[in-house]
Formats: C-alpha cells, sequence, structure tokens
C-alpha cells in the first residue's frame, strides 16, 4: 500500500483500475471476436481465405511504402506475413492512421487559427543567428514545421527537483488574476493535488477563469469518472483527452502526454512531472523519484498559451462554446531587460507527419562539438537516433545517457536495456541513476543550448503522443542544467563497459526479440 494515501484515494485508485481492466477487456474480447470470425471463414470458404492473403499482402506494400522509420514498419510486416488474420486485425484496428483523419482534421482547423498568432520577431531571429547558427537553423525548423518562434526577454528559471517547481507553482498560481490553464497527462486526487485545488477555487471565486486538462489513460488509475463533476462545480472549467472506451474509440494509441501551466499569459511552468503524489516524493512506489521542471516568464508563455488552446478546443463538445477570441489569453508584454538567453517553447502532435520531438534531438546530437547528454525514463529508439548518437560518439562528442535504475515498468525497461549495446558499441556511455527512477527528459550541450520538457527518448512519445518541450539558450538555466546533469550521474553507475562486451548469449536473443516488437509497446 502507498504510503499516506487515504481510504478515500485508494477508493478513487479502485475504481480506475476497474474501469481501465474492463475496457481492456473489452477491447480484447472485440479483438478476439474479429480474429475468430475471420478465421472460421477462412477455414469454411475458399475465397475469403485468399481475400484475407491479398489484404495481407496489399497492407505490407502499404506499410513498405510508408513515409515512416523502418524500425516502425518492419514489426507490422513480419507480423502480418507470420500470422495474416492477427496481423491484419490488429493493424487495421490500432495500427492504420486512417482511424484518426478525424482527429487529423479538427487539430489542422484549429491550428490554422492560432498558429498564425505565433509571428515570429525577425530582429530576435538575426540575434540567434548570429549567435550561435546551430541554433539559428533548429528554430527555422521548428519555426517552418511546427510554428514555433523563438523569443528574447523571457526568463528561465530550472528546477532540480519536481517538489520545487510545485511550491513555485503554488506561489504563483495563488497570484493569478486573469486565467489559469493547467493541462497534465495525469492528475492524483490526493494531497499533492488538493493543495492545488484549493488554490484554484480560491481564484474561481476571485473571479479568475480556471480550465483543466488531463489524459483520460494517464489519470484512469489515479481519479474516479466523479472528478470532472466536482471540478464544475467549484467553478473549475475541466475536459478529458481521449477517453479511455472500447469498440468506438480507435483513437486510443494517441494519449496528451503533456504538461503545462499557464497564468494570465505572462508565467509558464512545464517539465516531466505531472500532478501526482510520487512526482513530488510524497509516495515512494520505485524509490527516490527524480524530476525536474522550468519556469517562464514573459513573452515565450505566448507559445504555451496557444498550446494549451490548441487541445482544448479540439476537445470542445458539440453543445459547448469554442473560444471565439484567442487574443484576451494573449497578452502584449513589455520586454524584460534583465531576460538573458533564446527561449523557444514548442509542443509536438502525432496528427502530421513531422516527428518535431525526434527531429529536435537529433539536431542537437548532429550539431554538438563537444559534448550531448540526455536523460531519459524510456530509452526505445529509432534507428535513425541510434545512428546520430553513434555518429556523434565516433566523432569525439561525449555522448551520455542516463537511464532509471530502479524501473516503474519493467518488460520496458528490459526494452530500455536492450538498446545499450548498439549505443556503447559506438562510444556512447550510459548511466543508471541509483538512487530510483528518474522521470526527466532533458537533453544539454556544449555549455549552449539545453532542452526540458516532457518528451522521452522512446516510440510513445516521438511518434503516438502530444508532447511539449522547451529550449534555452546563452542564458544561466543551461549551467544550472549541466550541474544537475553532473550531479545525476555522480549518483549513478555507468554500465557502458558490461553492456560492450559483458551480456550472455541468452540474454542477447531475447533483447533482440524485444527490440524486434518495441515500436509496438
Amino acid at each position: 500500500m502507498r504510503e499516506n494515501e487515504t481510504v478515500e484515494n485508494r477508493t478513487y485508485h479502485r475504481n480506475g483500475i476497474k474501469r481501465m481492466c474492463a475496457v481492456l477487456l473489452a477491447f480484447t474480447l472485440e479483438v478476439v471476436l474479429l480474429i475468430l470470425v475471420v478465421k472460421r471463414l477462412n477455414d469454411y470458404v475458399e475465397w475469403i481465405s485468399l481475400a484475407t492473403r491479398a489484404i495481407a499482402a496489399l497492407l505490407v506494400l502499404l506499410i513498405y511504402n510508408q513515409n515512416s522509420t523502418s524500425a516502425m514498419k518492419m514489426p507490422w510486416i513480419i507480423l502480418i506475413l507470420a500470422f495474416p488474420v492477427v496481423g491484419v486485425t490488429l493493424f487495421l484496428l490500432i495500427g492504420s492512421s486512417g482511424a484518426t483523419r478525424f482527429m487529423r482534421k479538427r487539430y489542422e482547423e484549429v491550428d490554422q487559427e492560432l498558429l498564425p498568432l505565433l509571428p515570429q520577431e525577425p530582429s530576435v531571429r538575426e540575434a540567434l543567428d548570429a549567435q550561435d547558427v546551430r541554433c539559428g537553423n533548429l528554430a527555422h525548423y521548428l519555426k517552418q514545421y511546427a510554428g514555433y518562434p523563438v523569443y528574447r526577454d523571457t526568463k528561465v528559471q530550472y528546477f532540480s527537483q519536481a517538489s520545487d517547481g510545485f511550491e513555485s507553482q503554488l506561489a504563483d498560481l495563488a497570484e493569478a488574476e486573469r486565467f489559469i490553464f493547467l493541462e497534465y497527462h495525469a492528475i492524483e486526487d490526493a494531497q499533492a493535488f488538493h493543495r492545488l485545488e484549493q488554490i484554484l477555487v480560491n481564484r474561481v471565486r476571485a473571479g479568475v477563469e480556471v480550465r483543466l486538462l488531463y489524459d483520460d489513460m494517464g489519470s484512469i488509475g489515479f481519479i474516479d469518472t466523479d472528478f470532472v463533476r466536482r471540478m464544475e462545480g467549484q467553478g473549475i472549467r475541466c475536459r478529458v483527452f481521449n477517453r479511455f472506451a472500447p469498440v468506438s474509440n480507435f483513437f486510443l494509441n494517441n494519449r496528451d502526454h503533456r504538461k503545462l501551466t499557464v497564468i494570465d499569459g505572462k508565467i509558464g511552468y512545464t517539465g516531466g512531472y505531472n500532478l501526482a503524489d510520487e512526482y513530488f516524493n510524497l509516495t515512494h512506489p520505485y524509490g527516490y523519484w527524480k524530476d525536474t521542471g522550468i519556469r517562464l516568464e514573459g513573452v515565450a508563455v505566448r507559445s504555451m498559451t496557444v498550446s494549451f488552446l490548441e487541445m482544448w478546443n479540439v476537445l470542445r463538445r458539440r453543445n459547448s462554446v469554442p473560444d471565439a477570441d484567442f487574443l484576451p489569453y494573449l497578452p502584449e508584454l513589455s520586454p524584460d531587460p534583465t531576460a538573458e538567453g533564446f527561449v523557444l517553447p514548442y509542443a509536438d502532435s502525432p496528427m502530421d507527419d513531422e516527428n518535431v520531438g525526434e527531429n529536435v534531438y537529433i539536431s542537437m546530437v548532429e550539431g554538438a562539438k563537444e559534448y550531448v547528454w540526455f536523460v531519459t525514463p524510456y530509452l526505445i529508439i529509432t534507428d535513425e537516433m541510434t545512428h546520430a548518437l553513434g555518429l556523434a560518439a565516433k566523432r569525439g562528442v561525449d555522448v551520455r545517457i542516463i537511464t532509471p535504475g530502479i524501473p516503474d515498468k519493467k518488460l520496458i525497461y528490459s526494452v530500455t536495456r536492450s538498446y545499450y549495446n548498439s549505443l556503447t558499441r559506438n562510444g556512447v556511455r550510459i548511466y543508471e541513476y541509483t538512487p530510483g527512477f528518474c522521470h526527466c527528459k532533458m537533453c544539454v550541450t556544449d555549455d549552449v543550448l539545453a532542452a526540458c520538457g516532457t518528451i522521452n527518448l522512446d516510440y510513445r512519445s516521438l511518434y503516438h503522443h502530444f508532447e511539449n518541450g522547451c529550449l534555452y539558450s546563452y542564458c544561466p538555466a543551461v549551467g544550472e542544467t549541466k550541474a544537475d546533469f553532473e550531479s545525476m550521474m555522480a549518483q549513478s553507475r555507468d554500465v557502458t563497459e558490461r553492456y560492450t562486451n559483458g551480456r550472455s548469449a541468452a540474454l542477447r536473443f531475447g533483447q533482440m526479440c524485444l527490440r524486434l516488437f518495441a515500436p509496438l509497446l
């Protein structure tokens, strides 16, 4: 049993787990029924069997010609060729992008209204290009292909502990005057959130508009279905991303993994932590929980506001009133002469064909001259990412990756370790954080550029989930981020040599099997 868990919270937890199990059972029965029906028809009608094989062959050709990485294609191709009925059924249910066509259209319509509200100030781009052409090229990519500009005049504060970020967040929320936007993958109806909830209720009574958005799958084990009614009853407008339901929902594979707080359009928070007790070490399910975050104050918060408004308006109910005017949430702010460096908040969506999160990370690796360090809770990467990391190490760049020493998901942990050898044999150094589970998602390179946000080095974050991050360069927060990396490495074990030369034949075979189907996890 978790520490500090009340009877009420355990009830919420059980109710959420029951709902998740019921949905998974219904979905499994649906898949099994479809497979049995097709197999039975194949056994009795020869032409149906031939049609199934023809569909399987056609799907393999379509998958092969998709504009995606080979690692995403091969598991489906092998599954469909080896087990045509099972492979075709699963692909049509969860692997086909056609099932998300309606949602793609909704995101496109909302983005056509919102992204033009984020113009690029030419003088800022020119200043960044003059300072560092590598950072300037990355800013160019994010503006052209994701719609997010680079800013100056924004203060960046780095938090090496999620609890410190949360305390700062609570203090800023208590001073909100106009509006509060919160978007999180997971919310736990427990001690940490109750503190935040009381502040939100007080702000509502003071006339502040409060909106709360969370992912149903991410929160399903933490809250009950009555949660929304309770929030609405207190004046907190609440929306749920992609409700976890069987049969009718083919959008289940895409989750909202973003973590955003926006206060009055002036202050923004993001990072790895959700609004649940374990992130602040109020409970310890996996040893010491390491997470990080950043606070922005200034004009760059405009991009975070737009990211929230995108999701909020896509999830608008049929009978709800859309935001007719976004400008009241995008105030014009005066430049802050004390702010240093450049800031670029951005978001990534699986509803387009641009893998922004992965491309940003690969660009940071390819642009590194001296070092590039990552920390990620899960390491399940494409051949393209593996090649970029290995080639950087071969060029003499100090490439390091920190992963957890204590896993939260044992199967995923085994998959993570299966990637070590292909990296270490090319010179990448791997560290495992010994105090517990490190959930932060960050990168720092050459003392000039850092990234902090929600994007893991895994297929779910890079290809399937809605994510957000923030690049910051030539400001004190970059040095603070590097110092935190050094602190984490001092508390980690270097497993590079072990996974370069020390694996048994059985371990190698098991890891090969895990690697094959890693993109489907």
